[in-house]
């Protein structure tokens, strides 16, 4: 196909690089899988697309995310607010969607949409990390799961779901050890944290407000 029929996305999240190839029609083509850049987003995103180009030639290139404008800059290529990305986005591939619950690696959104895919609305956390993906990341690792797999099998398991902090993630920190300690199970713990970063979303993020769907979940 000539160039010019194919478009590219490049997302650089706080923890992640992601990319994505459609057509004029809007349809997928190609789509990266899901990659840890472990600080070294424009490194990543490089090499990302330089794995692109070898198969698919495109004309156009946009960039998203918490990272991607300093790489916009640095490249001279248009970068787009990943807000009004992600309202387009879900309209484009589910238009009856009208909210998005989006939990990404160091912040956390909520984002309300009209008929036309257009920002009615939206929240974002403070700079603490209690809500956000890194929150369940860092407590994983403190309990020798990984974050990817064996986190949610884990809390699938649990029976009584442990009760910790949701405003702070020093505080859920605490509670954590403090659980442990005490022999709580393993799963009862992983339950309390989604529940815990579930119950800070919506009083933080959300702050109240109903949840109109349908819902889009999206993040890591």
């Amino acid at each position: 196909m000539n160039k010019d029929e194919y478009f590219l996305g490049l997302d650089l999240g706080s923890i992640s690089v992601n990319a994505i190839l459609i057509d004029k029609k809007g349809e997928i083509v190609h789509q990266e899988d899901y990659q840890r850049h472990n600080g070294k987003p424009l490194e990543v995103a490089r090499e990302i697309v330089k794995k692109i180009v070898k198969k698919y030639s495109f004309q156009y290139i946009a960039i998203t995310g918490s990272n991607g404008e300093y790489l916009s800059k640095k490249w001279n290529l248009p970068y787009l607010e990943e807000i009004i990305v992600q309202a387009k986005g879900i309209h484009h591939l589910h238009p009856k969607v009208r909210t998005v619950i989006d939990i990404g690696g160091c912040d956390a959104k909520f984002i309300e949409t009209n008929e036309r895919g257009e920002v009615k609305n939206f929240g974002m956390n403070s700079s603490c990390a209690s809500g956000t993906g890194s929150f369940l990341d860092q407590q994983a690792k403190r309990l020798e799961l990984d974050i990817e797999g064996e986190f949610a099998e884990e809390a699938l398991k649990s029976t009584n779901p442990a009760r910790l902090a949701a405003r702070c993630a020093v505080f859920a920190k605490t509670d954590m050890i403090h659980l442990q300690q005490k022999a709580t199970p393993n799963p009862d713990i992983t339950m309390g944290l989604c529940e815990a970063l579930a119950r800070s979303y919506k009083s933080n993020i959300a702050r109240g407000k109903d949840l109109s769907g349908p819902i889009s979940f999206q993040g890591v």
